[in-house]
């Protein structure tokens, strides 16, 4: 996660976005993040297998939604490598001063001002993202070792610049009305400026997709997740209040925002101690991208969503090669032909998506009947049939389940079994279509405050009118699962206080969403029809 995002994204934040208010964005994104790793983490614990998000969607949701967020989860990794990819060879060139750029315009021209893609083919961040890619494919032990050593000398470099920037700090440039204070652009950059730097704390499901390679993931997931992202956040909102410190926000510069902070306070040789930091943070980051993507894939050709060669794991390496080889090749060629802006917020929303069907899940898992679980669980009392060996494979694998259930699992609770309506509807299926309801009220809901803010602020009637009715609604599906049994039998992590917190993940990232913009929504929209049509062909094919 302390990569990219927090090197890059930040400039941007602060400057263009939300001021020194960045720092409750770099909060409130953080709460979306730690959100989403609950979840993440009962997922991860009780599904230990590679390909994350896709992996639980399907064993919860079916063949349809698994593909539709593993399409995403795909789109997520291979934008995160291309923006990362992207953000290294801006890096470099800006230790250069811009030559790189300016030498590939002269050399093969521009490519013109767009949307859609770059002023120019990066040819740099094409080489760093196949070189990454290939450094994966030799060994999975091997590439996480150098990840760790470079990933310990970035944390190291980022306590360097939170000490230094508290050494220059001046309050006047968050209280000061000149300089525009602490919410130069009101609460609203606040919550767009959340929506920016969300991006910053991508990467905490690359340990649940790595699930399948950890000795104890009941255990190890929940806390890595958990733990991860917590330190994370005070990493990103200590660091963005040393800057914010160090200089007014105006004057913060977004492809450089560390270095030239202190090189107007004239101590230009902490300049050259960030940028090698920044290196190895984007260094951690590309690997860790180029590390989860494969796996993804991986988990998805072996269900047949996508093609079976994609699936065959080298007996040298131990890793999917081919997999590896196809989407390292696709996450360069966006590095070279799109802006890191671009790749950002397509790589924001997709992501989003995906965290939000799985907080959907964690809820329809909770009060789904345990016979209704399509998860190969084994109780805690061993099958006596099973000989010697399959024992001791088994007891690799962690009980997940208690060997008891109870019938109770989904239905009403007893007090509540008179309930009309609710009371002819199976085990379950009420609390996922009361979900379901609960989430096409959110949209609603975040739409009014995310686009009817002037008018609730005027006191339209019909703005508080919808805000009435769709906080209503909300409520009341939300009671309506509440009312229903939850599902206890699982020994391994769960979730505190469900389904409150999926509920608050869901309504946080749709809103979320809803601040980006509308290209990127069409974009996503391309990438989704791409991927179903694929998969209808696939399934002809098959």
């Amino acid at each position: 996660m302390v990569g990219a995002g927090i090197y890059v994204t930040t400039g941007t934040v602060i400057k263009n976005l939300a001021g020194p208010s960045a720092i409750l964005s770099y909060l409130f994104a953080g709460l979306a993040a730690m959100l989403s790793a609950l979840c993440y983490a009962e997922f991860g614990a009780h599904v230990p297998k590679a390909g994350s998000a896709y992996s639980y969607i399907f064993v919860t949701l079916g063949e349809v939604w698994g593909f539709m967020v593993g399409w995403n989860v795909i789109l997520e990794q291979i934008l995160g490598t291309a923006s990362v990819a992207r953000a290294w060879s801006g890096s470099m060139d800006t230790l250069f001063n811009g030559a790189i750029r300016n030498g590939t315009i002269t050399a093969v021209g521009s490519l013109g001002e767009s949307n859609w893609h770059s002023d120019y083919p990066d040819f740099l961040a094409f080489g760093v993202c196949i070189v990454s890619f290939a450094f994966v494919a030799t060994s999975a032990k091997v590439t996480l070792r150098f990840n760790n050593i470079i990933t310990l000398l970035n944390v190291l470099v980022l306590a360097f610049i939170i000490i230094a920037g508290f050494c220059f700090a001046d309050v006047k440039h968050w209280i000061d009305p000149a300089e525009g204070g602490f919410f130069p652009y009101g609460i609203s950059g606040t919550f767009s400026g959340a929506a920016a730097c969300f991006f910053a704390y991508i990467g905490f499901e690359g340990i649940a997709t790595s699930a399948e390679e950890a000795t104890n993931p009941a255990k190890s997931i929940p806390i890595a997740s958990i733990g991860g992202v917590t330190v994370v956040t005070l990493f990103y909102v200590l660091i963005c209040t040393s800057l914010t410190l160090v200089v007014p926000y105006s004057d913060v510069d977004i492809s450089a925002p560390y270095p030239q902070a202190f090189a107007t306070r004239g101590v230009y040789w902490i300049q050259y101690i960030i940028a090698i930091g920044t290196l190895f943070g984007i260094s951690t980051s590309l690997l860790g991208s180029a590390f989860s993507l494969p796996r993804s894939v991986y988990s998805m050709a072996s269900d047949g969503l996508l093609f079976r060669f994609l699936s065959n794991v080298n007996e040298r390496t131990q890793t999917p090669v081919a997999a590896i080889a196809v989407f390292g090749l696709l996450s360069g060629l966006m590095a070279m032909l799109f802006e890191m802006e671009t790749l950002v917020e397509f790589l924001s929303i997709g992501t989003l998506f995906a965290y939000t069907i799985v907080a959907f899940s964690v809820i329809v898992l909770r009060y789904m009947p345990v016979t209704k679980c399509q998860f190969k669980l084994r109780t805690e009392e061993p099958d006596a049939e099973v000989d010697e060996v399959s024992s001791e494979s088994a007891s690799e694998k962690h009980n997940i389940v208690r060997s008891k259930s109870h019938d109770d699992f989904g239905r009403l609770r007893q007090s509540l079994r008179n309930i009309p309506v609710l009371r002819q509807f199976d085990p379950g299926n009420a609390a996922i279509l009361a979900t379901t309801f609960m989430v096409c009220c959110m949209l609603g809901l975040a739409a009014i405050i995310v686009f009817g803010m002037e008018n609730l602020s005027n006191r339209d009637w019909w703005a508080v009118t919808l805000l009435v009715f769709f906080s209503t609604c909300v409520v009341f599906f939300y009671m309506v699962i509440v009312a229903h049994e939850q599902n206890s039998a699982f020994l391994t992590f769960q979730t505190p206080l469900v389904p409150l917190l999926p509920s608050a993940s869901m309504f946080i990232n749709i809103i979320l969403m809803m601040k980006l913009g509308s290209l990127t929504w069409m974009r996503l929209g391309i990438w989704m029809a791409v991927g179903m049509y694929a998969m209808f062909i696939l399934k002809l094919v098959n």
